[in-house]
């Protein structure tokens, strides 16, 4: 009895929020937790139709963010793009770095994007100085200091290195990111010693089973010529 009770319920639901309109049902979701957004897309086909939409994005942009509204586009390598990915910068901004009210919040966390995206390019991602390269030209074109550019590079690089997944892919891909080759460019363009670091010790802690005696040793030669003293958690394959 309680079963049909209950599916009757549902079913009474669903049948009302049929007939509700779309910009209702946006105004409805965007008053859900955004770790629920996954879940209600999966409902019913018009519900995940309405999360790809641009107008869904823009509303939980401007409830969520109210002073987007107010953000101008701006110059460089790295497009702002429309609410959705606005919306991920924004989000990553306030979940990950806290960086003060003088940071251009938006900007740090498209950054984060391009970057983390950049390196999980399946076949062959741009070289690390490539990439490090477009994201100083980037903040100097907002108007920051080289000394800020430097700084701020430097801090979403060590987040996207801290959250690459653990798997096949990242494990490549740090291998390569250790063996490049060391360039020597002017500052700020020049990566900081402690991204280079984090590569390493995500290779020597998180990988160190995925490695062999040859690419440790190899790995451990490369790292004594960078780093003096190596730490000792890097030892011992």
């Amino acid at each position: 009895m309680s079963n049909e009770g209950n599916h009757v319920s549902l079913s009474s639901a669903d049948c009302a929020f049929g007939k509700l309109p779309d910009h209702l049902l946006v105004e409805i979701f965007i008053c859900v937790p955004i770790s629920d957004w996954g879940h209600l897309s999966c409902v019913k086909k018009h519900w995940a139709h309405l999360f790809r939409q641009e107008f869904l994005w823009n509303a939980a942009l401007l409830r969520t963010f109210p002073l987007a509204r107010h953000v101008k586009r701006w110059p460089g390598p790295i497009p702002q793009g429309l609410s959705k990915r606005r919306y991920a910068a924004l989000y990553i901004s306030k979940h990950i770095f806290s960086l003060g009210e003088e940071v251009d919040d938006e900007i740090v966390g498209h950054v984060y994007l391009f970057l983390k995206e950049q390196l999980e390019i399946s076949k062959m991602p741009p070289l690390s100085g490539v990439l490090h390269g477009t994201i100083i030209d980037q903040f100097i074109a907002c108007g920051k200091s080289r000394d800020m550019a430097h700084e701020l590079a430097s801090i979403i690089w060590l987040a996207v290195i801290d959250n690459l997944e653990e798997n096949e892919q990242t494990f490549d891909l740090l291998k390569r990111l250790a063996s490049e080759g060391d360039v020597i460019l002017p500052f700020p363009y020049s990566r900081s010693y402690k991204i280079q670091s984090r590569v390493f010790e995500r290779l020597f802690t998180d990988f160190r089973d995925c490695l062999n005696h040859v690419e440790y040793c190899d790995l451990l030669a490369c790292a004594k010529q960078k780093f003096q003293p190596i730490p000792s958690a890097w030892l011992g394959y």
